[in-house]
């Protein structure tokens, strides 16, 4: 209440007096791919963990206080996979008060539009693997164009069809992509390559929050716009990568003294820290442009905690072979808070 209060610093407690706020028997719009307990998961102790900010208590998400926010609203989850999940999680939250009408999806099924009539609020995923553009090689690697955003997203905030924005990106840059700017080629991440510089996730990361929170503060039709930005969401695989062999089987979060701490988690601290620094540039530029509103959601410190919230291998039939997901999280399951943090952050 006096502001001193840092939502995200603080400690999971056990805490078995509350349940998730919705499971996979009342909400039919988890994917099954998040469905844990549909593919084998047992434990459930991983449920039952809240998050403690160190000076206050962080609210549980109350439905009346959110659609009284959002009435008349659309707000937009801006990024990739991960984005997706955090606005899933949400809608499950929000359909335990109101069944949503499924509005629209694409060819490929990831940007998605929900509406919630008696609240006249709309849902989208604006899906976008970089936030900038980003043009398909061979094999899986991209040109990515550090100066333009992405404009399947762009055009929408353009039109002034946005009201609300969480804006994210993060695991797409941690693979061999080449960096552009003005059209020319200026070095690349992961390709090894004598004649090419090298770059850190980082860089390339922050040069893509620069442009795309610029976008939004140049938008003449963005005047009301409030913008989020949730911080890298962090992955725990142990004895390998996604496509070595590396899993997470644990079932409780750390605490501090038994923390892992992988070499690419220090890098996403690197992408955490530069999100950050980003935002507070575009504050300040947006101060200069009549009042932009931006914030951080930054939950990196919160998950790096949760090593138990991924569904590793209960992702789907075990039957098939393949690698294991620490990278998204079970639903329900400690995404949830994402949107405990997001609400506390509105009200």
């Amino acid at each position: 209440k006096n502001g001193k209060c840092d939502l995200f610093k603080g400690k999971w407690v056990e805490d078995y007096s509350k349940g998730p706020l919705y499971t996979n028997a009342t909400c039919t719009t988890i994917p099954t791919s998040k469905d844990c307990f549909l593919h084998g998961r047992n434990d459930k102790e991983f449920l039952y963990w809240r998050w403690k900010p160190h000076k206050c208590e962080l609210p549980r998400f109350e439905l009346d206080t959110f659609f009284q926010i959002m009435r008349d609203k659309r707000l937009a989850f801006i990024g990739d996979s991960v984005g997706r999940n955090q606005m899933e999680s949400l809608l499950c939250i929000l359909s335990q008060e109101e069944a949503p009408i499924d509005v629209y999806k694409d060819a490929k099924d990831q940007s998605r539009t929900w509406f919630f009539p008696r609240n006249n609020f709309t849902l989208m995923v604006l899906w976008t693997r970089f936030l900038v553009k980003g043009v398909e090689r061979e094999g899986g690697v991209y040109d990515l164009h550090l100066d333009q955003v992405d404009e399947k997203w762009g055009y929408n905030v353009s039109q002034g069809l946005v009201d609300y924005a969480i804006v994210s990106s993060a695991q797409w840059y941690f693979r061999k992509n080449y960096l552009f700017e003005g059209g020319k080629l200026i070095g690349c991440l992961y390709c090894n390559e004598a004649n090419l510089t090298q770059f850190k996730v980082s860089f390339a990361i922050g040069k893509a929050f620069q442009t795309t929170l610029s976008y939004i503060n140049g938008c003449k039709n963005c005047k009301g716009m409030l913008t989020l930005v949730r911080t890298i969401s962090p992955t725990h695989f142990e004895n390998g990568t996604w496509n070595t062999g590396g899993h997470c089987e644990r079932s409780k979060p750390y605490n501090k003294e038994n923390m892992l701490i992988s070499s690419k988690n220090n890098d996403e601290w690197e992408v955490r820290d530069i999100q950050i620094e980003e935002i507070e540039r575009a504050k300040k530029e947006g101060y200069w442009k009549g009042q932009r509103k931006f914030q951080a959601l930054d939950i990196t410190k919160v998950m790096l905690l949760r090593p138990d919230g991924h569904p590793g291998s209960h992702w789907r039939d075990k039957k098939k072979k393949g690698f294991n997901d620490c990278v998204h999280w079970c639903m329900p399951g400690p995404i949830d808070v994402w949107n405990d943090l997001f609400l506390a952050l509105l009200s």
